[in-house]
């Protein structure tokens, strides 16, 4: 049996004062809708795309600044576990699925239960369109080779060199609904992000700061920007129905 993801899904990790801010901006964002709250302290919810299967999911947390984290979807979870940790993963916690970290240091779950088969469609705005669809792994610089060799080794997928040294994307098959991207940090520790793809940049960019966001700085073809929860992410120039660069 494979030890590679069937699906991913992506956590925002909001801290618990800005959680109630967090979750009506980033419904508005994706416009998914907001399934009822679960867990002991209602801390887990579902962003519900309104075509396709969920891939997005918010979940209140008592310390700590926001961050993101993935759930790799996999059939075997001992069979993934023992994996993950020959190709250099570190046991964090094990209840009903594994919480574990990158060598790096970026965390991420392996779970099993129910994930999804369809790609989430994208959300039009009349002008434009966009979709929340990809991982970015924040790398330490000192981490950068070995972290790629990880996360390839991790999920089964070849890395796709890029026109630009500091990135590299592991080779997601097109069904998953989200991409990984690995960026090399020049400094700082490894951390993550979110990116919203979009076919047109200024125009989602003008939206997401209608909601509460802020615009922070920008690249060739990213503008990085801040929301009222806190979070970091991206405006990518990708293709938000296929997730890559035109």
């Amino acid at each position: 049996m494979t030890t590679a993801p069937r699906w991913l899904t992506l956590f925002l990790d909001i801290p618990a004062a800005n959680h109630e801010a967090g979750c009506a901006f980033w419904q508005a964002a994706t416009g998914h809708a907001m399934s009822s709250p679960r867990g002991t302290h209602g801390e887990f919810a579902t962003l519900v795309p309104p075509a396709g299967d969920a891939h997005l999911r918010i979940q209140s947390i008592r310390t700590g600044e926001f961050r993101v984290h993935v759930d790799l979807h996999v059939d075997d979870l001992d069979a993934a576990v023992e994996h993950a940790l020959a190709v250099g993963a570190h046991l964090v916690a094990r209840p009903d699925h594994a919480i574990l970290r990158s060598p790096a240091g970026f965390v991420f779950c392996l779970v099993t239960g129910h994930g999804g088969t369809t790609r989430a469609t994208p959300a039009n705005w009349g002008d434009h369109r966009s979709l929340p669809d990809q991982l970015t792994v924040d790398v330490a610089h000192d981490a950068w080779e070995r972290e790629k060799t990880f996360w390839s080794e991790l999920t089964g997928w070849t890395v796709a060199p890029s026109a630009r040294p500091e990135f590299a994307r592991l080779r997601t098959p097109p069904t998953l609904p989200v991409r990984v991207l690995l960026q090399r940090l020049d400094d700082g520790a490894t951390t993550g992000h979110l990116d919203i793809a979009t076919d047109h940049r200024a125009a989602e960019v003008a939206r997401l700061t209608r909601l509460g966001a802020r615009e922070l700085s920008g690249g060739p073809s990213w503008t990085v920007m801040t929301g009222p929860d806190h979070s970091i992410f991206c405006v990518t120039d990708r293709d938000p129905a296929t997730g890559l660069l035109p």
